[in-house]
């Protein structure tokens, strides 16, 4: 279990005389929490559209579950962030189990390199990268080797006495 879990929020305005039936609006949202994923749902909506949570409604929060969890996939994700000279977009591919883990590590990458905290990075979208043709990263292309393997050189192996006549080969 990761730090972000994938919610659906559904929500809209609440219906008035002249707006019976308003439109609803879903996003998908990675929270810790139910309660930041709605509060994250009115922080996008506000800027999208003219509705807020004090004139509107939440009508559904789902968590959204992983297909093939022990399954590793490779992830493409489109992110926005505020740094402290201005906002810049970005692709980066992540290989994870799950995409709430994809973007758990989304945001510690941002925070060791770009020194991004949560609330400046804007998760815009996330998709599996299915072909591997279609990587473009060197650091995922690396781990696409068929039969990739990861030595341990230099072991030492255990001798059954303390005097020994040669000396124990390490490679």
């Amino acid at each position: 279990m990761g730090r972000f879990t994938e919610y659906q929020v559904i929500g809209r305005k609440l219906p008035t005389a002249t707006d019976p039936n308003p439109k609803l609006y879903r996003m998908r949202i990675f929270a810790p929490n139910e309660t930041v994923a709605k509060s994250r749902f009115w922080y996008f909506l506000r800027q999208l559209k003219k509705a807020k949570a004090a004139t509107g409604e939440i009508v559904a929060v789902n968590a959204i579950q992983e297909k093939k969890p022990l399954k590793v996939k490779n992830f493409g994700v489109w992110v926005r962030y505020d740094s402290r000279s201005g906002t810049h977009n970005m692709y980066k591919e992540i290989r994870e189990l799950s995409r709430a883990d994809a973007i758990a590590s989304l945001y510690q990458d941002m925070a060791a390199r770009h020194r991004a905290r949560f609330r400046s990075i804007h998760v815009l979208r996330i998709q599996e990268v299915e072909k591997t043709s279609d990587i473009k990263r060197p650091y995922i292309k690396q781990l696409l080797v068929p039969k990739l393997r990861f030595p341990l050189p230099h072991r030492v192996h255990k001798v059954k006495s303390t005097f020994v006549a040669n000396r124990p080969n390490t490679f």
